[in-house]
């Protein structure tokens, strides 16, 4: 898992693409952070990460409005800041969102991550057989950003008393995970620790670990203005922004048995729709060849982890109109009076990965999307800094 400016303890911001020491290894590993500098002689092995609902921390609230904030729901982006410039100092020259640890002529290429405080509405709904699909899939998608296979898992139950039916299902969720992932459950933990949590739930965390030839991994440094932006699709809010949509929630007129305005599901549904996994997608697409750079759009929205991929002085330029927003997020925005700013620093506003390609690449994706799950071009490179939106 990537080290981010993230706010609560289980889960991080993700950031671009992996971006390795060229060629001067050392034998050492590669550690995952999101500060934007080089990856060169860290010797160390540490990753380490924090909340899921992170990287958001205000709203900009227009004339007349109370509009909810990410602070308003208890993330505070600073805290998150603070802690990462203070790592950063201890292990310099980290970079990415996936370890990176030479092995040979390839890279081991290692995340870890948690669900955040979506887990809290797996209690409330009683849904516990897709949680484990969400666990898997936020650490394989962080991995494939840099071109890797994910091989193996690794996952972590801890609760406070020991319900097997319970456990059963999420863990059959992370089978399902693994499959969706092609890679193998290897193993896990289960804690029960009484005294530490409420009875009736539990947290998770996963470490997954896959494989990428050094002279293939995606790292953006080829990245030139011009090229394209391609996103793919999200399944719903992913698992991510969790404080916030909760809070809307708690002050809507909503309860989560009722129908999403606008949509044919229930407001349940919408909310817990597993975390889609790219790993089959986006491996098939970087065969193919043409792809310079991927972001997993996780905490920080497009505005902060889009322009991770990037080298100095590129940006981003979203057509806004280019894709199908879902149901789900203009409920969250109307329902919790959102500006538009923090909505897409906050959730992914239905594109969960995005891809930098060539020209070519990009019209050959486009030519064949029939054949593949929908995808949209989204946007452009351009010089300058940050992201627009036109």
């Amino acid at each position: 898992m990537s080290l981010g400016a993230c706010a609560e303890l289980s889960r991080c911001v993700a950031v671009a693409s992996v971006k390795p020491n060229s060629g001067k290894c050392n034998g050492t590993a590669i550690i995952s952070h999101s500060l934007h500098s080089p990856i060169t002689n860290y010797s160390g092995v540490l990753s380490i990460s924090r909340s899921r609902d992170n990287n958001k921390n205000r709203v900009v609230v227009g004339a007349g409005s109370q509009g909810l904030t990410y602070r308003d729901a208890g993330v505070d982006i600073d805290a998150g800041s603070e802690l990462v410039r203070r790592i950063a100092k201890m292990a310099p020259g980290i970079g990415g969102f996936g370890g990176l640890f030479p092995l040979g002529d390839s890279y081991l290429v290692a995340g870890t991550d948690g669900v955040g405080t979506k887990v809290m509405l797996a209690f409330e709904t009683g849904i516990h057989d897709t949680i484990g699909i969400d666990l898997v899939a936020m650490s394989v998608n962080d991995i494939v950003t840099s071109g890797a296979k994910p091989l193996f898992f690794l996952d972590y139950f801890a609760t406070g008393h020991l319900d097997v039916d319970v456990a059963e299902k999420v863990i059959k969720g992370i089978v399902d995970g693994c499959e969706q992932s092609d890679c193998v459950l290897l193993g896990g933990e289960t804690a029960e620790m009484p005294g530490l949590y409420k009875e009736g739930e539990y947290d998770l965390s996963g470490c997954a670990v896959g494989i990428v030839k050094k002279d293939s991994v995606i790292d953006g440094k080829n990245i030139i203005a011009g090229d394209v932006l391609i996103g793919l699709p999200s399944s719903g809010v992913h698992s991510n922004g969790f404080s916030l949509v909760r809070r809307v929630l708690a002050q809507s007129d909503l309860s989560l048995k009722d129908r999403l305005p606008g949509g044919d599901i229930t407001v349940a549904e919408a909310l817990m729709a597993p975390t889609f996994i790219y790993v089959k997608q986006v491996l098939d697409l970087v065969s193919k060849g043409g792809v310079k750079g991927i972001a997993h759009v996780t905490g920080g929205g497009f505005t902060d982890n889009i322009p991770r991929v990037f080298p100095e002085g590129l940006g981003a330029l979203i057509y806004k109109d280019s894709w199908e927003v879902p149901t789900v997020f203009k409920w969250l925005q109307e329902a919790g009076k959102i500006e538009d700013s923090e909505m897409r620093r906050t959730f992914n506003m239905g594109i969960g990965m995005v891809l930098v390609v060539s020209s070519e690449a990009a019209n050959r994706i486009l030519e064949n999307r029939g054949e593949i799950k929908k995808v949209y071009r989204i946007g452009e490179v351009i010089s300058g800094n940050g992201v627009t939106y036109t």
